[in-house]
């Protein structure tokens, strides 16, 4: 399915997606920012109820500005879930970075992150002076409050207060749920009055592919040293249906082939592990992630590839998406 470009939905003479909705509906664009590891992903896919942005515990585990559509009765929040804001060392960082200044460029609401069980830091103050160039009103997101006691949240509150003038400080915690639908609320009053932005039925407009890419650099970056995040990229190369059988009713098969890039030959051998033992646990992860989003079963053919210093090489950038 082909979906609406952004300059098609907000430029264009087309008629609205749908003509069913009321007329005090509201719909627009959120962007949501912090420091990297601070609970994004996780926060936009339970406002959106479905998993559609990739989780780690590795920071900088976020790549692509994952956008998400919430779909309420009377309201539809598009997110964007960006890359954690970092001091960059690389040439990819500072695209990285790019991509959230330009997130942040042309939105109606912006969620700032920060996780309830670490202090208020230099990043975040960082983060602060940067969104009060920012028209859109800004909502701080206390994170993680299931991991904070009482005491320690109410310093963290405090704190948050003290970092800028914000449009509302909401405590939440988006692997127990809570608040979760208050913030949806928060975020919708301030939408502007709209037709639905995209499909009331649609929840992500990223293609297969890139979801696919996704899931197997999550299930890749399980259980690894910290620097390997930084230095793996996944890139489907393509994607094969299988013929049918004579009689068969059901969907074919899909072989999908897959190259995981790392920098160094040292990072190959921790993503294939011994004996391809660790490969293969990947691959199993995986293809049950990838059956569930496309519904039907997969054979991954996944191919680790040494790319020397790619996230330094502009052909290489490219290549991969960046």
């Amino acid at each position: 399915m082909n979906f609406p470009s952004d300059d098609e939905l907000m430029d264009g003479p087309a008629a609205p997606i749908s003509a069913d909705y009321p007329d005090n509906f509201r719909a627009g664009f959120i962007a949501i920012v912090g420091r990297p590891n601070v609970g994004k992903s996780t926060l936009t896919n339970a406002l959106v109820g479905q998993k559609i942005a990739i989780t780690s515990m590795r920071p900088e585990t976020t790549r692509h500005s994952v956008r998400g559509v919430v779909q309420g009765d009377d309201y539809q929040l598009v997110l964007v879930d960006t890359p954690g804001y970092h001091r960059p060392r690389t040439l990819l960082g500072k695209r990285l970075n790019d991509m959230v200044r330009e997130s942040l460029s042309d939105v109606d609401a912006v969620l700032f992150c920060m996780p309830s069980d670490q202090k208020v830091g230099p990043g975040d103050d960082f983060i602060a002076r940067q969104l009060k160039s920012v028209k859109a009103p800004v909502i701080a997101v206390a994170t993680k409050s299931d991991l904070a006691s009482g005491e320690r949240m109410m310093k963290h509150l405090i704190d948050i207060d003290k970092l800028g003038e914000w449009e509302d400080i909401v405590p939440v915690s988006a692997r127990e749920g809570h608040q979760i639908d208050k913030l949806k609320d928060l975020v919708a009053a301030l939408m502007p009055y709209s037709p639905p932005l995209y499909p009331r039925e649609m929840k992500t407009d990223e293609s297969d592919e890139v979801m696919i890419a996704e899931l197997i650099r999550e299930a890749a970056l399980e259980g690894v040293r910290e620097e390997l995040p930084h230095s793996l990229a996944v890139q489907v190369e393509e994607i094969i249906e299988r013929k049918k059988k004579p009689g068969q009713n059901y969907p074919p098969m899909l072989d999908i082939h897959v190259n995981l890039f790392v920098e160094r030959d040292s990072q190959k051998a921790i993503i294939i592990g011994k004996g391809g033992k660790r490969l293969k646990k990947v691959g199993i992860r995986a293809r049950h992630e990838v059956e569930d989003l496309l519904g039907r079963r997969v054979y991954l053919d996944l191919h680790v590839r040494t790319a020397k210093d790619w996230q330094s090489d502009p052909k290489m950038l490219g290549r991969l998406g960046f």
